[in-house]
């Protein structure tokens, strides 16, 4: 009876006690008539209330109750997990001005990733890719960078997170000593780690190579500090190449096998531009696999190459989005935007409209988890909390 007039009641109404009697029953229908809210001994129910005008962060603070619409607003995400706050190499859109292209996007929430692997200082370079042979290595540079521009710049309006970039996988043991360096100037500051490259081919002519399988062991001290400090890790780790699709998988499996308790987020779902041919129903059935397997996995759908390559394929992405609405919780979103002195507003924008157009198909729970960043907080152990989704007449 309860859920019966339950439905009866407008879409922004919701009963917040069963009905007693019959004559309840119709004192709310005809109250739902007129859109009234009731209250009394054997009933009540109160309006939804949809969030009107931009959404600020006073709509992602604990008991508020306005609800988000998604029938009245764009599926974009307010929330930016993967955002490079300088290139790898030359000069860097102003901080203060990266904010104004945050805030004028309506994302409140970012993740501020340095860049993991800085050209040399007088390279003239700006994007690796545009010069082979030239070392891009692992550096705390960025990361200082980011600290200082959180410390001097207003970001008021804005909650950023600031993450350690600086690791080389491939040298554990001085991991911990630059995360003490870190501690030392920045306490307290840094409640992320990556973007870390596991196995990333982008760079194998800039001077990387994948971690080879044998050290991932000797990550063991650094990897219980983060577990001790309930910090994430966001590595990169490309499934493979065209050749061989599933040729670097048993990296991230020996690293997922070896440290279960740690927070784990891998990268752009281990898809890579090397790797254009992977079907889709094998790649999410592989996702599926790991997920069941490792409770504390999760996948970030940044980069705006998995659109490109597979979710602007309604056949492929309906995988994708069936795979999140079973998994809500395992995933987050990001730009994976390099803040690359030259590139305008407008290019974010359109950054944050091509990686945020898969969220438009998820469900309801999937979105307030993902696009509003109820998944990212949780990760990052903010006090945020996003607003619950209006109820929509199906």
């Amino acid at each position: 009876m309860f859920q019966a007039l339950r439905s009866l009641l407008p879409r922004r109404a919701r009963l917040t006690r069963p009905l007693q009697s019959p004559w309840a029953a119709s004192l709310v229908v005809a109250a739902a008539a007129v859109g009234c809210v009731v209250a009394g001994r054997a009933l009540a129910f109160v309006a939804e209330k949809p969030i009107q005008g931009p959404l600020s962060l006073a709509n992602f603070v604990k008991g508020s109750t306005d609800c988000y619409d998604r029938q009245t607003r764009l599926p974009l995400a307010v929330v930016d997990t993967h955002l490079h706050v300088r290139p790898f190499g030359g000069r860097p859109i102003p901080f203060p001005e990266l904010l104004t292209y945050l805030r004028n996007s309506g994302v409140l929430f970012a993740n501020l990733y340095g860049i993991g692997q800085r050209l040399p200082v007088n390279s003239p370079c700006t994007y690796y890719l545009n010069c082979p042979g030239v070392a891009a290595d692992p550096s705390l540079k960025s990361d200082f960078s980011n600290a200082e521009n959180s410390l001097d710049v207003d970001t008021s309006g804005l909650k950023l997170v600031l993450s350690m970039t600086f690791p080389d996988l491939s040298k554990p043991a001085e991991v911990l000593p630059q995360m003490a360096i870190l501690d030392k100037e920045y306490p307290g500051m840094f409640r992320w780690m990556g973007e870390v490259n596991l196995a990333k081919q982008a760079l194998y002519n800039n001077g990387h190579q994948a971690v080879p399988i044998d050290r991932i062991v000797a990550w063991k001290p650094f990897m219980a500090e983060l577990q001790r400090r309930n910090i994430p890790i966001a590595i990169h780790s490309d499934l493979g190449n065209d050749k061989e699709p599933l040729k670097y998988l048993p990296l991230m499996e020996r690293v997922l096998s070896l440290y279960p308790n740690n927070k784990i987020v891998w990268m752009h779902l281990g898809l890579s531009k090397e790797l254009k041919v992977l079907d889709a129903r094998q790649h999410v059935t592989l996702l599926e696999s790991l997920l069941r397997r490792y409770p504390n996995l999760s996948f970030d759908i940044s980069w705006r190459v998995l659109d490109d390559q597979v979710f602007s394929d309604p056949a492929k992405r309906d995988l994708y989005v069936a795979l999140i609405n079973r998994w809500p919780r395992r995933f987050i979103p990001g730009t994976d935007f390099v803040a690359a002195a030259g590139k305008g507003e407008g290019v974010y924008r359109e950054e944050l409209a091509v990686t945020s157009a898969i969220l438009g198909k998820v469900n309801d729970e999937a979105f307030r988890r993902i696009a509003l960043g109820q998944n990212f907080f949780e990760l990052a152990g903010l006090e945020a909390v996003a607003p619950p989704i209006c109820r929509a007449v199906r």
